[in-house]
């Protein structure tokens, strides 16, 4: 038989009286039935004797505690706990391989970068005013063979890529040949739509159509950029070949752009009436001024020329305004994150133990849970309530309200993107309270905001070191992927949203809502869990891997690991959430702050 005991009182007597108390000899007395319920966890994760802090009196809610009733649910937990692990791996693998063949941004960055420069190099080298010091400096003695240059190797990394995808789509189709080559069918569809195709196929193919799209555009803006350098020949022969191409006999307006960028540099030209509406609608940037230049120079206009060139002075010099800001500010942050990399590296040699950087060093967390309940929060907090629940939920409401996210304007693309990272948020931050809640109050150093304190210098420490640590393993990292791997897809639309609200929404998202979620996940809870079983290098290192996974884009994995071991450093040291929110907020607004200034480089 099992004795019973009241845990506040009879039982302690008994543990007082020397009696040994098993598990299966506790009748709880609880405020509620949750509050019970995470007690008995914590009883049944702990074999020592464990004393209630309220009094039955007060708190006469019974529970028995049937110990076979609880392992039983214990074992259907892990169970559904694997079973979502497994699903969890799956998608995540399918999210990572599909990144693969998707373009880097970083290919797209620097175009709008060049972009800048071509409009700088509008401004004339001689003229003394202010503002105009080392402008040859910025854009180069050669700005426009450099921007040849970086055309046609985004153009070959462009039909790289697409000879990649096209490959797929064979394969698939060979794979499957009872599926007509029109809409070819991947190996292992696990879901078709009404059409037949499934959606890896359905995605497949639309990241071959955008490619083709961009891959006639660079032709289009490359062959401008040759009959600017007196390579006239050269551009008329690309439009030819371009105009052959069935991708563009089926795009009606950019079909209509090409033959108007052709008249206007035949001989004699061939212009039409609407010549320049249509160069005004379909070309954007320095491609639109060019064309327009020689426009006008055609049709002998020579007050529409003298405008033309007076505005495209004053675009240039707020271009190069630009292009100093965007090589200014990570420049003089580079030097001085190297400075303070040097600094802390010296201070560690000498100092030893003493050392800002060895402060905490070997200081692991007391904590009170184990492996199984680290398993839980990621599993269910972050990979199930991100990649299924929310996921899901978005999808049945835009289904209800018959919304296409391509149709989207780019404000309701921004306040869908916050809403879906709210969601996130508010689910994983749930299951992380529910999971932890039993064993309130926790020690001391968890879940740490200290207003107070050195918060602020450790958060722009951090900053300032990342940045040349991360900008060097970008650099190596791109001659890698060759501009493949992915990106964050907020980025593509905050670069060519240019919409003040927009871009006032992502900066919500990307550098309030990110920041304090995902700090409070990865540093706040799996890093200082993890020192229960390793080292705080080991955790560091562990936690930064899954946190660069978790963003599910190959070509970024190592870059976020290296900013992600600097956040970890960060918070062991400092032992306060503040600092590294700080520095994940500097560096995601950096990151805004950069797309803001090329994209707007395109108007």
């Amino acid at each position: 038989m099992a004795r019973a005991y009241d845990v506040s009182g009879d039982r302690n007597r008994a543990i007082a009286r020397g009696e040994r108390v098993r598990q299966s000899d506790i009748v709880l007395y609880w405020r509620s039935p949750l509050a019970a319920k995470g007690r008995v966890r914590a009883i049944l994760h702990n074999t020592r004797a464990i004393a209630s802090p309220f009094p039955t009196a007060d708190f006469p809610f019974p529970i028995l505690v049937n110990p076979e009733l609880l392992m039983t649910l214990t074992i259907v937990k892990r169970l559904v706990l694997s079973f979502l692990t497994v699903v969890a791996l799956f998608l995540v693998s399918v999210s990572l391989v599909e990144s693969w063949n998707q373009p880097q941004i970083q290919s797209r960055l620097e175009l709008y970068q060049t972009n800048l420069l071509l409009h700088a190099a509008q401004v004339q080298l001689g003229e003394e005013q202010p503002g105009m010091a080392g402008t040859e400096t910025l854009i180069g003695a050669t700005p426009y063979e450099t921007a040849l240059k970086q055309y046609r190797d985004a153009l070959e990394s462009v039909e790289d890529n697409l000879d990649r995808a096209q490959q797929q789509l064979e394969e698939a189709v060979v794979v499957n040949p009872s599926v007509p080559q029109t809409v070819p069918q991947t190996p292992t569809p696990p879901l078709v739509d009404p059409s037949g195709v499934s959606p890896q196929t359905s995605k497949l193919t639309q990241t071959i159509a955008k490619l083709e799209t961009l891959r006639n555009e660079l032709t289009l803006k490359i062959g401008i950029l040759e009959a600017h350098t007196s390579q006239v020949a050269a551009g008329r022969s690309r439009w030819q070949q371009l105009g052959d191409r069935p991708s563009v006999a089926n795009n009606a307006s950019f079909l209509k752009t090409l033959q108007a960028v052709t008249g206007i540099w035949s001989d004699p030209p061939r212009l039409s009436p609407n010549t320049e509406a249509i160069v005004n609608e379909n070309l954007d940037g320095w491609f639109r001024y060019r064309v327009l230049r020689e426009l006008y120079q055609r049709q002998q206009r020579p007050d529409a020329l003298a405008t033309l060139e007076a505005k495209e002075a004053d675009i240039g010099r707020d271009a190069l305004l630009k292009l100093a800001l965007l090589t200014g500010l990570p420049g003089l942050g580079f030097v001085l994150g190297l400075i303070l990399l040097l600094f802390v590296a010296i201070s560690r040699l000498v100092k030893g133990k003493e050392a800002l950087l060895a402060r905490h060093e070997d200081e692991v967390w007391q904590t009170p849970w184990d492996w199984e309940t680290i398993w839980q929060v990621l599993i269910l907090g972050f990979f199930f309530v991100g990649q299924i629940l929310v996921p899901v939920i978005l999808s049945l409401g835009t289904s209800a309200l018959g919304w296409q996210m391509g149709s989207l304007n780019v404000r309701t693309q921004a306040l869908y993107i916050l809403a879906s990272y709210i969601m996130l948020a508010g689910g994983g931050l749930s299951v992380l309270y529910f999971s932890v809640r039993s064993f309130f109050p926790l020690p001391e150093g968890w879940f740490r905001f200290r207003w107070r304190g050195n918060w602020i210098l450790w958060g722009v420490g951090g900053y300032l070191t990342a940045l040349p640590l991360v900008i060097l393993v970008s650099a190596l990292n791109q001659q890698f992927w060759q501009g493949r791997g992915g990106s964050n897809p907020i980025l593509p639309i905050a670069l060519e949203g240019r919409d003040s609200f927009a871009l006032s929404v992502f900066f919500l998202t990307a550098s309030v809502a990110a920041p304090m979620f995902e700090e409070i996940m990865f540093r706040g809870f799996l890093l200082p869990s993890l020192t229960r079983y390793f080292s705080v290098p080991s955790a560091i290192i562990f936690s930064s891997l899954l946190f660069a996974i978790a963003h599910l884009n190959l070509s970024e994995v190592l870059p976020l690991v290296t900013l992600g071991l600097v956040l970890g450093v960060v918070y062991t040291r400092s032992r306060n959430l503040l600092a590294p929110m700080l520095l994940h907020s500097l560096w995601n607004s950096g990151t805004l702050v950069s797309l803001f200034l090329l994209g707007s480089g395109a108007s």
